[in-house]
């Protein structure tokens, strides 16, 4: 182990008690990755600066980024487009844009050689040291379906009750753009690539929400365990002040923590669904059936905001209604409007099988025709194709890399369960075998329960392009509502 970067006790994490410390040391450093993390990295270790001036640093990125960070004119700033094992085990501490596993061959050899891997979370929480090593204020939010809703609402209550509250994180706001930022409170989003950075900061997060767990980036993580093991060191790890779990879900409720309270939401005796009615305990609040909620998975969540809420020691009950005013998220379940008699709805961010089936449920009273299947990562969707038996829409269209995959899964069952099925090379042709099959009358719903890797950028190029395609201006559809501190 080098020296001068001390470890965590007990874990497999490295504590850097600030950004500061890196500079101090002299130690090698480089960043991997030049994406808005990468660069909010750079611009956080460039403000710290290092011993007789700014610190070295290497840049790892892609040959097509190489000209832009040259352009920055940085002397201290060395670009290097090979990222093997040998070059990065040449550096202390590697700091990593989250959708860079750690997992990778690469990255495996250099940390067996003493190279640290962390990410910008990670630098964030270790700034933000306070008495008993929690940071005052902070909610994190994770979970495979409805963790980016559920951050948006909590953000919104907690403004809503007059706390000036930012929002930020996976949500698509990095937390070093938010490095000198103050705020009362802290509604941050966390994907699986950055849970376990909230841990290797080595300062407690005041409340974590995880609202489910279902297998999901299985790419990144290599196997269905370490993305569970992963997506739970937000609590079994990085040990909250407390920790606020679903009760339904069986993963969770399983879940033993010596260091935190555990506050629980689904239960009779907490914050609770009763049908569409939302209850704290066995008093009604109010029908959730009007909220801006799509899916009664988005409507339980709001149990699991209310529980955090009541954690920060807020009295949650009058804060409930102001959910009717939430303005729902681009790309979750987001009706863009109606065309020749079938509205569509764009919820590109459906990455599992599990997503799909949730949004089909929320149309289960219309004519569907779902588009399904994109970059195979080697979920498996055979719990899906049995739904499909009795639960299946009025038309479903696969395309993508595993939607051959899909599409051989489904062809048993279609004829006797009487759904259409066929299969589009592209998203163009996928809506134009929707939209024949629905003639005119339902709902044209994109869940295709695999991510957008290999056809487009990201889920959000995906979603332009559905809209784009349906006659929907892109612009108008994808910004986020909230996000930033207000």
């Amino acid at each position: 182990m080098r020296t001068g970067f001390p470890t965590c006790s007990g874990t497999a994490c490295v504590r850097i008690s600030q950004l500061e410390a890196i500079a101090a040391v002299g130690g090698r450093v480089a960043l991997w990755g030049w994406g808005r993390e990468g660069r909010a990295a750079y611009a956080a270790l460039r403000a710290v600066g290092g011993p007789g001036g700014a610190l070295p640093l290497t840049v790892f990125c892609a040959e097509t980024e190489a000209a832009d960070i040259e352009a920055l004119g940085d002397p201290a700033l060395q670009v290097d487009t090979d990222a093997g094992a040998g070059r990065l085990s040449g550096f202390d501490v590697v700091i990593k844009s989250p959708g860079i596993s750690p997992y990778r061959p690469e990255a495996r050899a250099a940390a067996a050689q003493g190279t640290r891997f962390i990410g910008g979370t990670a630098l964030w929480f270790a700034g933000r040291a306070a008495p008993g090593d929690v940071a005052a204020g902070t909610v994190c939010v994770t979970g495979t379906k409805g963790k980016s809703t559920t951050t948006a609402l909590l953000a919104h209550l907690l403004r809503a009750h007059g706390l000036r509250t930012a929002l930020a994180g996976n949500i698509g706001l990095p937390l070093l753009e938010l490095r000198d930022a103050d705020a009362n409170a802290w509604a941050i989003e966390l994907s699986s690539y950055q849970t376990g950075d909230v841990a290797a900061g080595g300062v407690r997060p005041d409340i974590a929400v995880v609202t489910n767990i279902f297998p999901e980036h299985l790419d990144w993580h290599g196997s269905e365990a370490q993305y569970i093991d992963d997506k739970l060191s937000l609590v079994t790890r990085a040990r909250p002040r407390i920790a606020v779990l679903n009760a339904e879900d069986p993963r969770l409720a399983a879940l033993v923590l010596p260091d935190s309270e555990i506050r629980w939401f689904g239960t009779p005796e907490g914050w609770h669904l009763r049908g569409d009615v939302l209850h704290r305990g066995d008093t009604a609040i109010m029908d959730t059936s009007g909220l801006p909620l799509p899916g009664r998975h988005n409507r339980g969540n709001l149990c699991g905001v209310l529980t955090a809420i009541e954690a920060l020691g807020i009295d949650a009950a009058p804060l409930a209604s102001a959910a009717a005013g939430f303005v729902p998220l681009p790309h979750r379940l987001q009706p863009l409007g109606t065309r020749d008699g079938v509205l569509w709805v764009n919820d590109s961010i459906s990455t599992t099988p599990h997503a799909s089936l949730a949004a089909l449920d929320v149309y289960r009273d219309r004519r569907v025709a779902l588009l399904v299947g994109g970059h195979d990562r080697g979920l498996d969707w055979q719990a899906f194709a049995d739904a499909m038996r009795t639960g299946a829409p009025h038309a479903i269209v696969t395309l993508g890399q595993n939607g051959p995959r899909i599409h051989d899964l489904l062809a048993p069952i279609a004829r006797d369960a009487g759904f259409r099925l066929s299969a589009a090379d592209d998203l163009e042709s996928a809506i134009a075998q929707a939209r024949a099959a629905l003639d005119g009358d339902g709902v044209l719903l994109l869940s295709p329960g695999a991510p957008s890797f290999g056809a487009y950028r990201d889920y959000t190029a995906r979603g332009r392009h559905f809209a784009a395609l349906g006659g929907f201006d892109p612009d108008a559809i994808t910004a986020i509502p909230g996000i930033g501190i207000a």
